[in-house]
């Protein structure tokens, strides 16, 4: 059944009131490497031995941390792209976002942006390739490039493993009713931005990735999912839930109400009031 959106002045779908992807967001160039181990140069230098891939980090912050790891001039790692061969789906067109496969990656003395990238992907591959991605993906009526698009905002959105499934299924929920999904990560991605909240002028960008003005799926992955919100996205938690938003850490509330869901809002909006002016004295 079609149904109204209530006016884009009054809702948001997903506010979650955390920081966590502001925090990896900002030190990307930094110390979002994590480098378990070091090893020593013969010139007595010191070189990472592994890259870390967060679950979570866009395209553009795994290209930054291979520039870091391997010593080479930022922006190295993405132009590179042309020559690495990469084995994405045709929907893809080029573009690795949802595939560069969170995990721990050895670096050696053969290490190179194109092997890095290459084996990112094809890890993905492996993983999002099997049988019980491919089938549940056809279980929602999706391919698995969809699948995985699904599953890049269920990670940008969940604020913990179990509200993964619930996400999901209101991403479904909006799908099936014909109504826009509102996601705050898909307009802060169009926006190169690593805030978790979209501003009322965020929600007028205009930009395929804006799902506030948009129907349907994006057109790619905004991050790299990793394989809890793959499994999410395959296998959505029943229930009837449009809206939800974190009112506190740990207290994401969901709802088929749209009431109710101004409610939580509105506590949620106090509680992050609140917590600014405590911040400012």
């Amino acid at each position: 059944m079609q149904m109204n959106t209530p006016s884009r002045s009054t809702i948001r779908l997903t506010r979650r009131g955390r920081l966590a992807l502001a925090a990896i967001g900002a030190v990307v160039a930094g110390a979002a490497v994590a480098v378990p181990l070091l090893i020593m140069n013969g010139d007595g230098e010191t070189r990472p031995t592994t890259l870390v891939v967060p679950e979570g980090w866009r395209a553009s912050q795994v290209y930054a941390a291979v520039d870091k790891v391997l010593a080479l001039p930022a922006g190295s790692t993405k132009k590179s792209l042309g020559k690495a061969n990469l084995k994405l789906p045709n929907e893809a067109e080029g573009n690795p976002e949802g595939y560069l496969f969170p995990a721990t990656y050895p670096l050696d003395g053969r290490a190179t942006p194109e092997r890095l990238l290459s084996r990112m992907v094809d890890t993905a591959n492996q993983k999002f390739n099997g049988a019980p991605v491919a089938a549940g993906a056809q279980r929602n009526a999706m391919n698995v490039y969809q699948a995985v698009t699904v599953a890049s905002i269920v990670q940008a959105e969940a604020s913990n493993r179990t509200d993964m499934g619930k996400v999901a299924r209101v991403i479904f929920n909006r799908l099936e009713r014909g109504m826009p999904l509102q996601m705050d990560s898909t307009v802060t991605y169009a926006l190169g931005r690593s805030t978790p909240r979209a501003t009322e002028a965020d929600t007028r960008t205009d930009s395929p990735y804006n799902s506030y003005a948009r129907m349907g799926l994006p057109p790619t992955p905004i991050d790299n999912p990793g394989e809890d919100a793959v499994r999410a996205a395959i296998n959505p938690t029943p229930g009837d839930w449009l809206y939800f938003v974190t009112v506190k850490p740990g207290d994401t509330r969901f709802t088929a109400d749209y009431a109710e869901h101004q409610r939580n809002v509105a506590e949620s909006n106090a509680r992050q009031a609140k917590a600014g002016e405590e911040r400012k004295k």
